[in-house]
């Protein structure tokens, strides 16, 4: 709808330009056209007059006026005000509406996808945990909210590449080994002898049962047996890791999360990544030494101050893989960015951005985008939960899987905004009541199916083509409501994809919900008029269609029946 308006307003401003009304060399500046906040002004309005009036020395309510006399009349359209300084107000033909519950029927599933992305890469990197444990809830909430970006990206025509980058080297995969070890050992923790540092939950000990019981662990394709030798720190290391790894894929799996990339920290040491992007800095004079460490001129890319990458000892401060890997995710052709964090990372991103500026190899300024998520409280019986059997110190993401499901903890995992901390409520999670948004929205879905079923039980034959002619028919408030709600899924998708913002789908699906289930709860479907049934009927099924959309983008089922 908003792309239509604005190509009548490009028509009339391309005839006032014709007309010599308007200058022929005039630059269209990027106006605006949005949803109205009451009915009474219509249901569309547009700034463009307001924005043209200056480069055009006029007046905005006199330009605005021009515009609309120059507008080509068309059926979608009842009806043009223009409001205070010079807003163009659109009141949309009731046939607007019913020509889009036929667009939905006839693209279906593809309905509210665009291209607006135009084709262009963009790497997503999401969760990127430490194989050191398993995953905690807020690693679920990077898994929700990142999957559902790559959702909302691809749906908005953008090519996405999903990747898992593994910190697997530094002191935390120390730590594991050692753990693993010293439970090789038969040691436990608290007992003389348990690493100071050393990992205390219940799944340290079920990796060193594995390895010494010389299990093999699959995990990305590599294969890794159990030495079964208690003394072979390096073995016990590699076996750990891919044990975890795997058991976050499965984690992951079960959350109907994926990659098309498992990136290892380890292989920009072992490919030299990290050793030439030092290099490059250095060769570009962006680098000096002082107290025996090599140190990044980052203030002259924003930073607060200059950092150090290389210490005196000669290892590197850990922010030099991340620009490393960043590197190699530009040269591997990743056009657009975005890396999904704990709000904990923060401090890292400023001089991250440096360092990749500092390369000098074209790098844009905002590139890459960080989307970053607030910690997650967990609560049951109105008391936090606080700590899992299995982690010994976290509540994991598998607790909340088993516990609620997996459509359940990935609704209320993005249901707000990244940046907002969010109460997870176990007890509101589970129950089946209005309350519940997923079992709500979910709960709409079921509905229209349910009265599909009805209406073959009492011998109903629903013809979708006659329903799809005679939306006219269709004149009461809450048809009225439910069409307009519906129509607006296409904007909700292109902002929430523009601004990185998922929880926009979660929370606009219970607004459809909302409007769904007032009119079924208002009206009879299955009435004897023929006509007003296949209408009503066509309604609601394209009503089912958008909701069904709308919950693949969150990675949701939509049951036929709850």
């Amino acid at each position: 709808m908003k792309q239509a308006l604005r190509e009548l307003l490009l028509q009339a401003i391309r005839s006032l330009q014709n007309d010599s009304t308007l200058p022929a060399d005039l630059e269209v500046p990027n106006f605006v056209i949005e949803r109205t906040r009451s009915r009474e002004h219509g249901d569309f309005a547009s700034n463009v007059a307001m924005l043209l009036a200056k480069p055009a020395r006029a007046k905005p309510r006199e330009l605005a006026e021009k515009i609309v006399a120059a507008l080509p009349t068309n059926a979608l359209v009842a009806k043009i005000d223009i409001a205070g300084p010079g807003f163009i107000n659109f009141f949309l033909a009731p046939g607007a509406y019913h020509a889009e519950v036929r667009r939905v029927m006839q693209e279906g599933d593809a309905y509210g996808r665009s291209s607006m992305g135009q084709g262009v890469v963009a790497g997503v990197e999401f969760v990127s945990a430490n194989p050191t444990g398993p995953l905690h809830v807020g690693h679920g909430r990077a898994a929700a909210i990142g999957d559902c970006l790559s959702r909302l990206l691809d749906a908005a025509g953008w090519s996405v590449k999903r990747e898992f980058y593994y910190n697997d080297a530094g002191v935390q995969i120390q730590n594991l080994a050692i753990s693993v070890q010293a439970r090789a050992r038969g040691l436990a923790p608290g007992v003389e002898g348990w690493p100071e540092d050393g990992y205390r939950g219940d799944y340290i000990a079920d990796v060193a049962n594995a390895y010494m019981a010389g299990e093999s662990v699959e995990a990305d394709g590599e294969i890794v047996t159990g030495a079964r030798n208690a003394e072979d720190l390096e073995a016990i290391r590699h076996f750990a890791v891919a044990a975890l790894r795997r058991e976050q894929n499965l984690d992951l799996q079960a959350f109907g999360v994926g990659f098309d990339t498992y990136f290892l920290e380890s292989s920009l040491y072992t490919d030299g990544k990290v050793d030439e992007t030092v290099r490059e800095l250095v060769a570009h004079g962006h680098t000096y030494e002082e107290g025996g460490a090599l140190w990044l001129r980052s203030t002259d890319f924003g930073d607060d101050k200059d950092r150090v990458m290389r210490k005196s000892d000669g290892t590197y401060t850990y922010f030099v893989p991340d620009v490393a890997y960043h590197r190699s995710k530009w040269q591997r052709g990743y056009v657009r960015a975005i890396t999904e964090l704990g709000s904990d990372h923060h401090g890292s991103l400023a001089r991250v951005k440096a360092g990749l500026q500092a390369l000098d190899c074209g790098i844009p300024k905002g590139w890459p985008e960080y989307v970053l998520h607030q910690m997650v409280t967990v609560m049951r019986g109105g008391e936090e939960v606080k700590i899992s059997k299995r982690a010994g110190s976290y509540v994991t993401l598998r607790d909340l899987i088993d516990e609620v499901g997996k459509d359940a903890t990935r609704y209320f995992l993005i249901s707000r905004k990244a940046d907002s901390q969010l109460v997870f409520d176990i007890d509101l999670a589970r129950s089946q009541s209005n309350d519940n948004p997923v079992y709500y929205i979910q709960y709409a879905h079921a509905r229209v199916c349910s009265v599909l079923r009805q209406a073959g039980e009492k011998g109903f034959t629903f013809d979708l083509d006659n329903g799809l002619a005679q939306l006219a028919r269709l004149d009461n408030e809450h048809e009225q409501i439910l069409l307009t709600e519906m129509s607006k899924y296409p904007e909700q998708v292109e902002a929430a994809a523009a601004n990185l913002e998922p929880h926009v789908i979660a929370n606009w699906l219970r607004e459809l919900a909302n409007a769904f289930h007032t009119y079924y709860n208002s009206y009879q479907f299955l009435v004897d008029d023929k006509d007003l049934r296949d209408a009503r009927l066509a309604l609601v099924v394209a009503a089912r269609q958008v909701l069904r959309n709308g919950l693949d983008l969150l990675g949701l089922s939509a049951p036929e029946s709850m």
